[in-house]
């Protein structure tokens, strides 16, 4: 009986202390002219709510509160907004009292230089930096011949095995960029690079504790180590006198030229490259690896999207795609890729790679009637205006067809790529990525999925046992 009473009165006195600690929580942030909503446990708010139920909590919160609310997520008091017009206008007024706003880990991790980092004129500076190594006819001229080269590569020798897509295209992504940005010397630092840069994606989505065993200690160790193999890159190039690369690295180099228009030093070229491998690592591997699923799952999307591919290369003078693989895909034959475009689109809508983006208040200031204090965060969640049945009727149906329509990709609401002056500068570049994989792809094999492995659509799209599919020629 006694230990009846003395379990009883712990468990009584627990629930009395939770309880005590969430009121606390919710009187600390009453401060007048602030949206409804809750605030959680002291510290991690409702970050646990939010990552394990996902879209069901910011509905679940919207139903309770409206599409403007205050929560405490990833670590900082927040509030989400779910309204089209307002996150339109919150994405085209950067500067007006908001800069970005992502987690301490990300930008501690990818650098106080990276574009997703800096604001005013240094973002300017960077974003002209980066557009000036990604534009169409650096694409056309340099880059589009790396990618297919290195794509013919990849997926050669896929016949007759069972691979895992989520994996393969991981890899494909990285490898890519890598080679990409760093041409021949991208051998030289692959198998060093990957551990490391595992390791920093892990350190990105993490709590900032810097303790031993932490994501986050880890993933800052691997930002060190990252930098000091970029370095040896860049000091290796100074010192050859025939340096000519006309890779990214090349070209973001001679920004150090004193007449360049967007002159970066060391510290600002090694975030850049960071910052496209990192972004591009996430968008283009999980949105070829979902076109690849959704493409298996739709048999008439997968045909039509094969006799794109396949005229491409009878019009290149032969239909066998072993043969035919040894003509390099042209500019031209990219800008035919009509329906490729629209499937991609598709994928990236449906899977919804990219939730929303983070802005910061650097005054108060007053957004929809409410009073946002200084230091607070905005999650401008864009996630549930791709399934919004006016703009996309029947959202939850891959339906490539419907961005045959180019006016869709043109729309006030078009927020795959983000929108305003950090409308993703690598958006066409990704494009190119994935439609000469499925390029390649599409017209050397067939597969079926083996194992009905499991998808989760958040905080990131991942298949958690791997995508299994077996292989064949086509």
């Amino acid at each position: 009986m006694a230990v009846f009473v003395v379990v009883f009165c712990v468990v009584l006195g627990f629930c009395i202390c939770c309880t005590a600690l969430l009121r606390w929580n919710e009187v600390r942030y009453r401060k007048k002219g602030l949206p409804p909503g809750t605030m959680g446990w002291p510290l991690f708010g409702e970050t646990t709510d939010f990552l394990r139920e996902g879209p069901n909590f910011m509905k679940k919160q919207r139903a309770r509160y409206g599409s403007f609310f205050k929560s405490h997520i990833l670590g900082c008091p927040t509030i989400v907004s779910m309204d089209p017009e307002l996150n339109k206008y919150i994405l085209l007024n950067e500067g007006k009292g908001l800069v970005p706003g992502y987690p301490q880990s990300m930008l501690d991790i990818l650098g106080k230089c990276n574009i997703a980092a800096v604001h005013g004129s240094a973002h300017k500076k960077i974003r002209g930096a980066l557009l000036n190594i990604i534009r169409p006819t650096m694409i056309r001229d340099h880059l589009l011949l790396t990618i297919d080269e290195f794509m013919r590569s990849h997926l050669s020798n896929w016949d007759g095995k069972i691979i895992d897509i989520q994996e393969k295209t991981k890899e494909m992504a990285l490898l890519s960029s890598l080679k990409q940005i760093a041409g021949v010397d991208a051998d030289l630092v692959r198998e060093a690079f990957k551990p490391e840069f595992q390791k920093l994606v892990l350190g990105t989505i993490s709590l900032p504790i810097n303790l031993p065993g932490t994501n986050y200690h880890s993933g800052s160790q691997a930002r060190k180590n990252i930098i000091k193999l970029w370095a040896e890159i860049l000091q290796r190039r100074r010192d050859s006198p025939n340096n000519t690369c006309k890779d990214m690295l090349g070209f973001l180099m001679k920004t150090e030229d004193h007449h360049s228009r967007y002159k970066l030093n060391d510290e600002e070229i090694v975030d850049q490259i960071i910052a496209i491998l990192y972004s591009g690592f996430e968008t283009v591997s999980t949105t070829s690896m979902m076109a690849v699923k959704y493409l298996h799952d739709n048999p008439r999307a997968l045909q039509e999207l094969r006799e794109e591919h396949l005229a491409i290369r009878k019009e290149k003078g032969s239909e066998d795609p072993e043969k035919g693989s040894e003509d390099s895909i042209t500019w031209s034959d990219y800008k035919s890729m009509s329906f490729t475009r629209a499937v991609i689109l598709e994928t990236a809508r449906l899977a919804t790679v990219v939730n929303g983006v983070l802005r910061k208040t650097t005054q108060e200031m007053e957004l929809n009637g409410y009073i946002i204090p200084i230091g607070w965060r905005i999650y401008v969640y864009t996630r549930e205006i791709n399934y919004d049945p006016i703009l996309y009727p029947e959202p939850f149906t891959f339906n490539p067809w419907r961005w045959m329509d180019k006016k869709l990709e043109t729309h006030n609401y078009f927020l795959l790529f983000g929108g305003g002056g950090r409308l993703c500068p690598g958006k066409e570049l990704g494009i190119v990525e994935i439609s000469t994989f499925l390029h390649h792809f599409v017209t050397r094999y067939r597969w079926e999925e083996v194992g009905g492995d499991k998808l989760i659509k958040f905080p990131r799209v991942a298949a958690p046992n791997g995508l299994h599919i077996r292989v064949s020629n086509y």
